[in-house]
């Protein structure tokens, strides 16, 4: 009698969240999904901060539960407890794959600190290069595992469903333009945020809410819109990489000793308890808010120059050096919301599983913790790999449900510049309902887009990283005042802010 062989997991994405789930299904057959190789692609290889995991003496699981949970406002508190529960062991696994991480003279791990830490907890590879350093280690530990398929150069347009209604497969175009139909027993995303919608951020132009896409394509829960990051020190100059992002300056400098100050040479955070490693949402307002913000960085040491490699060769094409001033402002750097999740990666349709900054559990609350995000990936994509492994059917194909089209690139540039105005650290009802009636282009980056000016206006106060400008009252629209929105098609709770069916 033949045995029929085991379907495979078809994986969307090939950072840390990604690569982390299709080794740990292994010797599970996995279909892994990505535009770029993996290693290559994605925010993980520009992940400038480290992993946080409460391993130094003195430190603990709980405190580092309280600080997430102090920072990211209404967080999942289970949420929070599994992904700093396992932290050891995540860092276990990683060194298992390749991973080193900096270490003292005397072999002991190196930490440092970044904002929102009461502690020095975060741990780095390579200095400023954790995230590249991880993606590097994941990948070749990918390539050399014989159950991993890599199916790059594919962009992912449209959703495979079965009869039974379960996701099974996405469709994907190659660079030729011919289209794929890769089936399997489920689908997990890990592809990723939505830095790409934004002008001014320091994620790739690339990531434009992929998983969001998928998740409007087959009627899955998101939650969370509205809790867009702000990281506080991007480089304020006009000068950008090619892709248009702007350099970060990352944090783990502040927790060096630099210090943030306007114009006049005054501390931007001064009255902050924790100064300036205060969370990033106070850090980032303070930052937009501030006349000529810039970073002093020379309380620095003389040797830190060598622990912040990318930061030094991102400066250094400006002609600047760690000990100069270097003027930062806020710019896009994560997205607390995403395809509402559980524990174990699972979305409201069955089939359809999400893990990294794609997804949404709760775990960031409103405004994640700095180093958290490298965390989450290796933590819940194992998670969902585990979670993956009872999925051994393979239902059969039946309807497939494809995206609206992109936009053009004038198009998306402009829409850029819009959210880039509209959702930044402090937001304006008025701009808001100004914007929307621009978003009425049926392209896929301007479905998002409607969603997310949708989901923010319906926030009816200040949590996290949303926060109304002071002269907004804390009310929500009616949704019959949405342009074009009506409340069948968005579901949204008003004033919630934190479920949204599309």
């Amino acid at each position: 009698m033949s045995v029929r062989p085991t379907p495979p997991i078809v994986v969307v994405g090939a950072g840390v969240a990604g690569l982390s789930a299709a080794l740990a299904l292994a010797p599970r057959p996995v279909l892994l999904v990505c535009e770029r190789p993996p290693g290559e692609g994605g925010a993980t290889p520009l992940a400038a901060g480290g992993l946080a995991a409460a391993l130094a003496a003195g430190d603990s699981v709980a405190d580092h539960a309280e600080d997430t949970l102090l920072a990211g406002h209404g967080n999942d508190r289970e949420a929070v407890r599994v992904l700093v529960a396992g932290a050891a062991d995540a860092v276990a696994w990683l060194e298992a794959q390749g991973v080193r991480f900096d270490r003292a003279a005397d072999r002991r791990y190196a930490f440092g600190r970044e904002g929102g830490h009461r502690r020095a907890r975060i741990l780095h590879a390579g200095g400023d290069a954790t995230g590249a350093a991880i993606a590097r280690s994941l990948a070749a530990a990918a390539r050399a595992t014989p159950s991993i398929r890599v199916l790059d150069g594919l962009r992912v347009d449209g959703v495979r469903l079965g009869t039974d209604g379960r996701v099974c497969g996405v469709l994907a175009l190659d660079a030729a333009g011919v289209r794929h139909a890769l089936d399997g027993a489920a689908v997990l995303l890990a592809c990723g945020g939505i830095a790409g919608l934004f002008a001014d951020r320091t994620g790739p132009a690339g990531l434009q809410g992929l998983g969001l896409s998928v998740a409007q394509a087959v009627g899955a829960r998101l939650r969370d819109l509205p809790f867009v990051q702000f990281h506080p020190t991007a480089l304020a100059l006009e000068a950008r990489a090619s892709d248009g992002r702007r350099s970060l300056i990352t944090e783990a400098l502040r927790g060096a000793g630099a210090v943030l100050r306007d114009r006049r040479g005054q501390r931007l955070m001064a009255a902050h308890p924790l100064g300036d490693l205060a969370p990033r949402d106070q850090v980032a307002r303070a930052v937009a808010a501030a006349d000529g913000p810039w970073l002093d960085t020379s309380p620095c040491a003389p040797d830190w120059p060598a622990a912040f490699p990318s930061t030094v060769a991102a400066i250094a094409r400006h002609g600047l050096a760690i000990g100069d001033p270097l003027p930062v402002c806020a710019a896009q750097h994560f997205h607390m919301g995403g395809v509402a999740s559980d524990l174990d990666g699972a979305t409201s349709v069955p089939g359809l599983f999400a893990v990294g900054e794609c997804a949404a559990n709760g775990a960031h609350g409103a405004n994640r913790l700095a180093s958290n995000s490298l965390l989450e990936g290796v933590v819940y994509g194992r998670r969902a790999a585990a979670a993956l492994a009872a999925a051994t059917s393979r239902p059969r194909p039946s309807a497939t449900r494809r995206f609206a089209p992109g936009a053009e690139p004038e198009a998306l540039a402009t829409l850029r510049l819009r959210l880039s105005a509209a959702l930044g650290p402090v937001r304006r009802r008025s701009e808001l309902l100004r914007l929307l009636p621009t978003l009425a282009a049926d392209t896929r980056q301007h479905t998002i887009a409607r969603a997310l000016v949708i989901a923010t206006l319906a926030q009816r106060g200040n949590l996290g990283a949303h926060q109304w400008h002071a002269a907004d009252a804390p009310v929500a629209v009616p949704i019959s005042l949405w342009p074009g929105s009506p409340a069948a098609h968005h579901g949204q709770r008003p004033g919630s802010g934190r479920s949204v069916r599309p």
